[in-house]
């Protein structure tokens, strides 16, 4: 059973405990009250700021699980305090804890401004990503169960390939199985892991790619991203680890490009400008934005 007038007071109290540096933020104009405003913990955690409001007010629909989770992102909430939160919500924490950012994690995802960061469990769960790495791949996948993976999507909607030339879509489909096919190996007995590998056998290409056999964790890999009918830019995709203490591997897209000479000083600028515009549009209207990618 919820608790609505303990998940309120924990909300501001952990609210008002923040800092805008905390979550990447510039302090813009003064502000009349220290911790964040109600309206960015509602942009950071992806809801609108009547339904954050109605939530610290102790009324309102019962929230979901997953707004919770964010909201639990968005406070740079540790595993502990994540917990906690959810049985106020009247859940039952998971025991995996495998869509859970560390408050450190985000944080250092903060710093990385000048790049497309986004992170992602291990089943290809897009969690948060910043606005250059939705720039580069697409916005954030919120659609419910399997359908969140983007191994699923791969598989399942082919038409998400088309960011990527035709002749990578082969060695892509392969990286996605033997990648999956590593997590099973650690965790296959859980559900999630289940439902999403039991999905995926509709796919032809998938089952035949699955009965290879092919084991290897996605540390590292390089993607090309076409930009226009002549320029073609690469990336690498960095940073595969083993979950720990109950939180998901990280993954970081790109670590660097192989654009050269003007080419490479024009994207910088271009990308420079781009977060420019990003912190002053947060600056104006006091909200903020996700991401970074991990495994």
């Amino acid at each position: 059973m919820i608790d609505r007038a303990g998940l309120a007071a924990f909300l501001r109290r952990r609210r008002d405990q923040l800092r805008p540096a905390d979550v990447g933020l510039a302090d813009g104009v003064r502000r009349r009250a220290p911790g964040l405003r109600r309206e960015e913990v509602a942009q950071l955690a992806g809801i609108s700021s009547d339904y954050y409001a109605r939530i610290e007010q102790a009324r309102g629909p019962h929230p979901s699980e997953p707004i919770i989770a964010s909201l639990a992102r968005a406070l740079r909430l540790d595993v502990d305090e994540r917990d906690y939160l959810l049985r106020l919500a009247g859940f039952a924490p998971s025991q995996r804890g495998g869509h859970h950012i560390s408050p450190g994690l985000l944080r250092l995802a903060d710093r990385l401004a000048d790049v497309p960061v986004l992170i992602a469990t291990d089943l290809e769960v897009v969690l948060w990503q910043n606005r250059l790495a939705a720039a580069l791949v697409g916005p954030r996948n919120q659609s419910p169960g399997v359908e969140a993976s983007v191994t699923w999507q791969w598989f399942m909607r082919p038409e998400t390939r088309a960011i990527f030339p035709r002749e990578d879509w082969e060695r892509h489909s392969a990286a996605h199985v033997a990648d999956l096919r590593a997590t099973s190996a650690r965790r296959g007995g859980d559900a999630d892991v289940r439902r999403l590998i039991r999905s995926l056998q509709e796919s032809e290409e998938f089952r035949r790619l699955w009965e290879r056999h092919d084991v290897a964790v996605r540390r590292f890999d390089r993607k090309t991203f076409p930009c226009s009918e002549h320029r073609r830019d690469r990336a690498d995709l960095r940073g595969r680890a083993e979950r720990r203490d109950g939180h998901p591997p990280a993954r970081v897209l790109p670590g660097r490009g192989e654009r050269r000479g003007r080419e490479a000083r024009a994207a910088r600028r271009d990308r420079h400008s781009e977060v420019r515009r990003h912190r002053a549009g947060l600056s104006r209207s006091a909200v903020a934005s996700n991401g970074l990618s991990e495994r």
